[in-house]
């Protein structure tokens, strides 16, 4: 039995935050987590450990005399993993914070928080645990520049549909952002109850594969996306890549869940080991696939967000399972064959992973995103936005690829959280009313900062 226990030391700041200010976590307010002195190196009289459980959290009580934009920061150390936090403030918004293994004290920005005058909370909440909290810094945030991105397709042979798509999103990111919807079925949904439909129809390539097909499954999401197309709408695909072979297909990892790491047994390494292996020889036969479907949108002049290998520094997909270089060599692989071999120049590159020693590279990149959920929270997400910013010095655009819930537009604006499109998951994710409520998706779709269908006509041909 674990014994939880609450400390109620109260951690107000005395002072208002006028430049880099320190606050320690052993005097803040905590929810079952303890105070710890073991690990040497810490600041102050100890560090806060015990994140076990969902509900442990560290509360930091701050007063400021204005309302600013202030940079976070997290002093921690991580001897169990990769971690992540949660950053709540005010108890409304907050974002996911990556805490990388290590053995140090080591600091992390952890995005912007927007203190009011008055008291304001900061709270760091367990997520995936196992973490020691030594500390939070806060300093003013700088106002950021112009934005430095290029609209240039890192293909040189994209065709002019592609190349006004990424000049589109270029013209608009950092003033508007387009709304976005996982399938069919919900972006219909949205329609019908919301009032407005999408900009962005999200769909998938995951049932064009032999895997999948050889067991029954179909799918007319190609069709689906020429179909909207035609009404003016951008779409995005996906592939949740089903391995080529290797499935378990059991009562617990049946074959339609043959994209995670558990589900199969394909190695990517070693299918990448030689180029006369069959596995690698699949590899490629799936690649030819798809691209036989990429290749009907490009005749139906349909420009593509195209974001494979997605959430690969995740693990939990196979095409992330033995780490970061196996995951770029796919990513290069996967590139040259649909450009080169089969002349794919319809296609926005979408890198999805956030760690710089996941990053292929940005001659082979046009854009880069990230997949955040987390219930109920419709902040801005902006340390995952300032992580992503880092990842390519601000020379490509930065998209939210998937989202559980949708983000407030005036948080996004107050943070400068410059997501140039989201996509909301499909299903319970915008239906069921938990992670999205009516009425808050009504006001976030009728707001001036959020592009939907009607609003991009003619996007091929002029800006906003």
């Amino acid at each position: 039995m674990i014994l939880r226990v609450a400390l109620n030391t109260l951690a107000v700041a005395s002072v208002a935050v006028a430049q880099a200010t320190t606050y320690q976590a052993e005097a803040a307010t905590l929810s079952g987590v303890t105070i710890g002195a073991s690990v040497a190196g810490f600041s102050g009289t100890g560090y806060v450990e015990g994140f076990d459980t969902a509900s442990d959290s560290i509360t930091f009580t701050i007063n400021s005399t204005t309302s600013q934009l202030y940079d976070l920061k997290i002093i921690y150390n991580g001897p169990y993993g990769d971690k992540y936090t949660y950053v709540v403030l005010n108890n409304a918004g907050g974002s996911q914070v990556s805490l990388p293994a290590t053995s140090a004290w080591v600091t992390v920005p952890a995005g912007q928080v927007l203190l009011n005058t008055g008291s304001n909370t900061i709270q760091i909440q367990n997520n995936w645990g196992w973490y020691l909290i030594d500390a939070i810094t806060l300093s003013p945030a700088a106002k950021p520049g112009p934005h430095q991105t290029t609209t240039v397709p890192v293909n040189t042979n994209a065709n002019s549909d592609t190349r006004a798509l990424l000049k589109f999103l270029g013209s608009i990111y950092g003033k508007k952002t387009l709304s976005g919807q996982q399938d069919q079925a919900s972006l219909d949904w949205v329609t019908q109850n919301v009032g407005k439909t999408p900009a962005i129809l999200g769909l998938d390539l995951m049932d064009y594969t032999e895997s999948r097909i050889s067991r029954g499954a179909v799918s007319t999401d190609v069709d689906k996306a020429i179909d909207f197309a035609k009404k003016g709408g951008i779409v995005t695909f996906c592939w949740h890549w089903g391995a080529p072979v290797g499935l378990y297909d059991t009562a617990d990892h049946r074959w339609y869940s043959g994209f995670y790491t558990d589900a199969t047994d394909f190695n990517i390494e070693a299918a990448l080991a030689d180029t006369t292996n069959a596995n690698y020889t699949l590899l490629l036969k799936d690649i030819d696939t798809i691209a036989v479907q990429l290749k009907k949108l490009q005749n139906a002049s349909v420009p593509v967000i195209w974001r494979p290998l997605h959430e690969a520094e995740g693990g939990w997909f196979w095409w992330g399972a033995k780490g970061p270089e196996p995951a770029k060599k796919l990513w290069g692989i996967m590139y040259d064959r649909l450009t080169k071999r089969h002349g794919l120049n319809n296609l926005i590159w979408e890198w999805n992973s956030i760690k710089q020693s996941w990053y292929p590279g940005s001659e082979t990149v046009d854009i880069v995103s990230a997949d955040t959920y987390t219930q109920g929270d419709h902040g801005p997400i902006s340390a995952t936005y300032n992580n992503l910013l880092a990842l390519t010095n601000d020379t490509k655009i930065i998209g939210a690829a998937e989202i559980g819930s949708v983000m407030d537009p005036v948080q996004l604006q107050a943070y400068q959280a410059d997501w140039v499109y989201f996509c909301v998951w499909s299903g319970d994710y915008i239906s069921g009313g938990s992670w999205n409520s009516l009425d808050l998706l009504k006001s976030v779709y009728s707001s001036d900062y959020v592009l939907t269908l009607d609003e991009i006509q003619g996007w091929k041909n002029s800006s906003l």
